[in-house]
């Protein structure tokens, strides 16, 4: 045989990692451990503890205690008794506790790298190579922001006592993204690690301690999800994180629903894989072999739904197989393997079950001949071509090596078919011509669009999703707004009992029978349409006398106004010197009106709160319309060969429950940022005095506002809140009514999980410059799509 042939032929040999510090460090805790609570390790309350195994053979690691709602309640209570303490360090101090922690990471990054693999499953070379370094460069990174949290985030505090609940598929990094941002803004930690991976966080409590990181600042709970159920739970935890399932968000949001803790999930996800005709099918091959053959295809942005342009389906497939073949699965701890063990048994028989489900569904499966290890949780690397767009594999997150197949025609087709699903965390998009990858890459529904790449992440670079995939971003600036809030909304009183809704109590209507009526309609698609019902309700002065009647508006109306809001979608494309402009020219026309607003609004407040409305009314149309053109994305320079672009989108379409006791500001205050950032809007107006909306639709029809960008429905605020709040095709709830709104808008919305912002029952002084305007609201009327645009050849 020649050189060549034998070249050609060879075997990888074993290339095992040595596991005996790992051993030596286990033995150490004589193989079981206990809670990390106040700085000290504690036996759970109820004495019991649970195997943590290694899932490429089944043996058994160590015990890990099982958290109880007695131990949750230790943790929280430690943390409560370190916040005060380390909120008040100067922010240097906390900085210099987030860089040790770094340095100890990188210090043991041979140790936890190894750690990680037995406890998990994942390839040695991905834990080592990828998670680890990731998981230095986090707290390296927020310990720059420590460092500088006062310049830059000023009127901020932190939010104080964190729960954080986080996944299995990347322990230790999914630690470092919750726990690093939560420290540097001087919050405390209470961090419940996945029932399958709790190894390595309790090897970060170790650093911990040897930091000498004060006690109680991080406290770390083991147990499985009845623990994390009594975190969720507990009265004095001030704001949930959670990573996971969306099925588990979902119970998350509506157990946090009656209460004002702060919440930001990352959910699961679908993500399409786009490859155009003129990639580079070489390099898109590559990378698809990270984006779902990654960690076993067990992350949450898995490239796993491939759609390629017909033109080079079947070659682009051809190369898939080839590529697949000489994939290598076995040991995880082997450093010449691609694909790993699966972390349990219960996740291997549900990828079992949907591909089984997939193939019933009409898809064609081919798997690579690849030797399987004889021992062990293992799935081989999977294709399932000829899959249609309505499949449960092409909808449901396997999270597993299964790859998803389907064609599209034209770059409209794909782009639909990328969006055809209830998730939207991320995407990568190949081709040659950056002109169409970018402009696909706008358009598609996801937190995260790669461009030639795939799976690139860094902490300078926001990370999560939009839609069913979660909300809120991990990451980045705008991953510390998720741990911070406006000093003064903390100290902010609760909103006062508002005087009886309208219609009720005053002087009788025989009493008004000589007034001239006035019943104003509502607005919906540009136009004034009467109510579905046929029903109005009594407006009436403060001293009683009837101003005239509103519209009762019920399910019909919010169904057309939303449907009304989605047909103006192209909103969202004006551009923003457009949008700016026709704020102006709102301005200018309401302005022409004042007399007539202020006299008719001062029957309901008073001339004095009337004239001061309208006035700071017109100073906020002012200000959205400045702010219009200025409120833009950043372009962040992670340590690779790119750029990314930080991009700020609009939401959607936006319902506004807007607050009753400043009728006309209350509504410009909210509608206007909404409008100014691209979404269409479905406003509440205030019950108190919903009359105020016939001066402003008039407004908008004379100052070129395009129909059903704006809708306006009146009627009782409890009743109506709760049709928009279930409705699917509403894409984030504003609630700034009282107490209850605020629980109804989060506890009704779970169904398709839509953004949630409101006052959580708190005064919010509308006349205030400092908390009436400016970038808090547009920070909720925006999400931002992080677009990684690689360069070089």
């Amino acid at each position: 045989m020649s050189i060549v042939e034998k070249f050609r032929t060879m075997e990888y040999g074993p290339a095992l990692e040595d596991t005996k510090e790992i051993s030596a460090w286990l033995g150490l805790h004589n193989r079981r451990f206990g809670h990390f609570i106040n700085g000290q390790w504690q036996a759970p309350s109820s004495g019991q503890y649970f195997p943590s195994a290694d899932p490429s053979t089944g043996e058994k690691i160590a015990e890990v205690a099982h958290g109880s709602a007695a131990d949750i309640q230790a943790a929280v209570q430690a943390a409560r008794n370190a916040f005060s303490a380390w909120r008040g360090l100067k922010p240097h101090r906390r900085a210099r506790y987030l860089y040790a922690m770094a340095r100890q990471i990188q210090k043991h990054s041979r140790r936890l790298a190894v750690l990680e693999t037995l406890d998990n499953g994942k390839p040695i070379r991905e834990s080592r190579d990828i998670d680890i370094p990731l998981v230095a460069r986090h707290f390296y990174y927020h310990a720059g922001w420590a460092q500088l949290l006062d310049q830059e985030f000023a009127g901020y505090v932190p939010c104080g006592v964190v729960g954080q609940i986080i996944p299995w598929n990347f322990p230790l990094l999914m630690l470092a993204w919750k726990i690093a941002p939560a420290l540097a803004t001087g919050n405390t930690v209470v961090l419940k690690p996945a029932e399958f991976t709790p190894l390595t966080a309790l090897a970060f409590a170790e650093i911990c301690q040897e930091i000498a990181l004060p006690a109680g600042v991080v406290n770390i709970v083991t147990g499985d999800g009845t623990t994390g159920e009594a975190l969720v739970a507990h009265p004095d935890v001030d704001k949930i994180a959670f990573t996971g399932s969306t099925e588990v968000g979902r119970a998350i949001r509506k157990a946090t629903a009656k209460s004002s803790k702060k919440l930001s999930l990352e959910l699961g996800g679908k993500s399409p894989y786009i490859v155009f005709e003129d990639a580079d099918l070489d390099s898109a091959v590559e990378g698809l072999v990270d984006g779902i053959w990654f960690n076993q295809g067990q992350v949450c942005c898995a490239g796993s739904r491939l759609l390629m342009q017909e033109s080079i389906a079947e070659r682009l497939l051809a190369k898939i197989r080839e590529r697949m073949s000489k994939l290598r699965i076995g040991s995880p701890l082997d450093k010449a393997i691609d694909i790993g063990a699966i972390v349990d048994r219960i996740q291997l028989e549900r990828i079992q079950s949907l591909v089984q489900q997939g193939i019933s569904d009409g898809a064609t499966c081919w798997q690579p001949a690849l030797a399987m290890p004889s021992s062990g949780l293992y799935f081989l690397p999977t294709l399932l071509s000829n899959v249609h767009p309505t499949s449960i594999v092409a909808q449901q997150e396997i999270f597993g090596p299964v790859l998803t197949a389907m064609t599209f025609r034209t770059p409209r087709e794909a782009v639909e078919l990328a969006n055809n699903t209830v998730y939207g965390l991320a995407s990568s998009v190949w081709s040659e011509s950056i002109n169409l990858a970018l402009d696909v890459a706008s358009q598609i529904k996801a937190g995260v669009v790669w461009i030639n790449s795939t799976n690139l992440f860094d902490a300078t670079c926001g990370f999560g999703g939009y839609r069913e995939s979660g909300f809120g971003r991990e990451g980045g600036r705008e991953g510390l707004y998720e741990y911070l809030e406006p000093k003064w909304l903390q100290e902010a009183p609760a909103i006062a009992a508002s005087r009886p809704a309208s219609g009720t109590g005053g002087a009788s209507a025989a009493a008004d029978s000589l007034s001239i009526d006035r019943t104003v309609k509502l607005y919906i698609g540009g136009k004034q349409v009467r109510p579905d019902s046929g029903y109005s309700m009594e407006v009436r002065a403060f001293d009683g006398r009837l101003l005239g009647e509103a519209p009762l508006g019920n399910r019909k109306d919010i169904r057309n106004a939303v449907e009304a809001a989605r047909k103006a979608d192209g909103w969202a494309k004006t551009t923003a010197h457009n949008r700016a402009q026709i704020l102006y020219y709102i301005a200018e026309n309401l302005a022409q009106r004042s007399a007539e607003v202020v006299s008719r609004l001062s029957d309901a407040v008073g001339k004095q709160q009337a004239e001061a409305e309208l006035n700071a009314g017109l100073e906020r149309l002012f200000s959205y319309a400045a702010w219009a053109d200025k409120f833009e994305g950043t372009v962040h320079n992670p340590p690779f060969r790119n750029v990314t672009l930080a991009m700020r989108e609009a939401i959607g379409t936006v319902g506004i429950i807007c607050p009753s006791q400043t009728p006309l500001l209350g509504f410009l205050s909210l509608v206007m940022p909404a409008i100014a950032s691209g979404n269409t809007v479905i406003a509440i107006p205030s019950e108190t005095y919903p009359l105020v909306t016939a001066d402003l639709y008039q407004v908008f029809e004379t100052s070129d506002v395009p129909g059903g960008v704006i809708n306006i429905v009146t009627g009782r605020a409890p009743e109506l809140l709760k049709v928009l709040a279930e409705h699917d095709d509403v894409d984030a709830i504003w609630a700034f009514h009282d107490a209850e709104s605020a629980i109804a808008a989060k506890a009704l919305s779970t169904g398709n999980l839509k953004q949630v912002w409101t006052n959580e029952g708190r005064q919010i002084d509308w006349f205030s410059l400092s908390q009436g305007e400016g970038r808090w609201f547009l920070q909720h009327a925006t999400q931002v799509k992080n677009i990684w645009v690689p360069y070089g050849e």
